[in-house]
């Protein structure tokens, strides 16, 4: 079909902020501008949604696919756009019709209450047009069709005809919901959480604990890589990269070698509150899962949060491994995920960690290092990239 095209973006949970509902919908637009920038379209909005079009053709999949990473954005259709005259827009909807088979039909909206049909009228209508045309391939099921072609007949003289919906990310618009500092490493876990705190409308920042030598440039380059590919939902992130290789090596030197993950974990916490209160950030994020790993059991958790006075989130904290994957997979984050990089957490890793640390022993242990000594050194050269 020649007609003219468009792209209609709906949004739900925004439908329930009451008299914040505005600021909310400012914020969406803004992010869907954002993440067209570059392509020619027109941007507008009406009743509650929004509408892309005067785009080139060519340019249909490429803005699809940047719509898909929008947080906030309920679902998407592509959309034919005719005038409000009966003849155009049954000729529109037999040839949307085009090419199915099976069941259909034909849901109407006339916002346009002036178009001499009322909406059932229109449904029979056309749903008639399309047998007349197609009645060897398709039959009408009112009830659960295989195939629906909607028609949304607007005040503003344009009709706009579409069967395809697409499901975006849901969610709040990123900047809606603060910011958080995210700890990022080269695993399966951090990007996800990451993920699901942008679609709760949080800013993110990352922090990354790289330990050259005993870690390789390959597999800081892997975390980079994770940080580009969830910048691609939060709006962007800045990543900040601490050298951790002197704290984990006064760890092996002074403390028990079974508090050594309780240590690091500590350390990080300490560093990654610092730096968020540096960035703006209002909160940690981490992708712990409960009883996932021996940092992980509620009385690791609980030594790590003790070190800070920042809301931690984790957003995996119920999850099961094969829940966090799917998402990872979704987010194009796994296959790099599973590079075989050695992260920090492997560096003088003990034979058999504490799973229960005690405070009164955590103490003893930490006591034996300069902590703020060497949170100031850590500090003092962080490395900062943007994407």
């Amino acid at each position: 079909m020649n007609m003219r095209r468009a792209i209609i973006v709906r949004y739900c949970e925004i439908h329930l902020k009451g008299k914040n509902r505005g600021y909310f919908e400012r914020l969406l637009k803004e992010n869907v501008e954002k993440a067209l920038s570059g392509i020619p379209h027109k941007f507008s909005t009406v009743n509650a949604r929004y509408i892309v079009e005067d785009f080139s053709d060519c340019d249909m999949r490429v803005i699809i696919d940047k719509l898909g990473t929008v947080c906030g954005v309920h679902s998407f259709s592509p959309a034919y756009v005719v005038e409000n005259d009966f003849e155009k827009i049954a000729e529109c909807a037999v040839g949307l019709a085009e090419g199915k088979r099976g069941t259909f039909k034909i849901v109407v909206n006339r916002a346009d209450k002036t178009f001499p049909l009322d909406s059932m009228q229109i449904a029979r209508e056309l749903g008639g047009r399309v047998l007349d045309e197609f009645s060897e391939y398709l039959k009408v099921d009112v009830v659960s069709p295989e195939n629906v072609i909607n028609v949304d007949i607007r005040e503003s003289g344009v009709t706009f005809v579409y069967s395809d919906v697409v499901k975006g990310l849901g969610g709040l618009p990123v900047g809606s919901g603060g910011k958080g500092m995210l700890m990022l490493s080269g695993g399966i876990d951090s990007p996800v959480a990451g993920f699901m705190m942008a679609k709760r409308g949080m800013r993110l920042s990352a922090v990354h604990f790289h330990s050259y030598p005993y870690t390789s440039k390959a597999a800081l380059e892997k975390v980079v890589s994770l940080a580009e590919k969830v910048a691609v939902y939060s709006g962007g992130i800045d990543l900040y990269v601490v050298k951790f290789t002197h704290i984990q090596e006064k760890i092996h030197e002074c403390c028990s070698e079974e508090y050594m993950i309780t240590m690091m974990r500590r350390f990080m916490m300490r560093i990654a509150e610092r730096l968020a209160k540096r960035s703006g950030a209002q909160a940690i994020i981490t992708g712990e899962s409960l009883g996932q790993v021996a940092s992980q059991t509620i009385e690791s958790i609980t030594s790590s949060n003790s070190v800070v006075t920042m809301p931690v989130l984790r957003p995996l904290i119920a999850w099961d491994k094969l829940e966090i994957i799917e998402v990872a997979n979704r987010i194009k984050t796994f296959d790099t995920s599973i590079l075989p990089y050695e992260d920090c957490c492997t560096v003088f890793l003990p034979k058999h960690p504490v799973i229960k640390p005690k405070s009164d022993a955590v103490l003893k242990e930490e006591s034996k290092l300069d902590v703020d000594a060497l949170i100031e050194e850590a500090l003092s050269d962080v490395e900062t990239r943007s994407f």
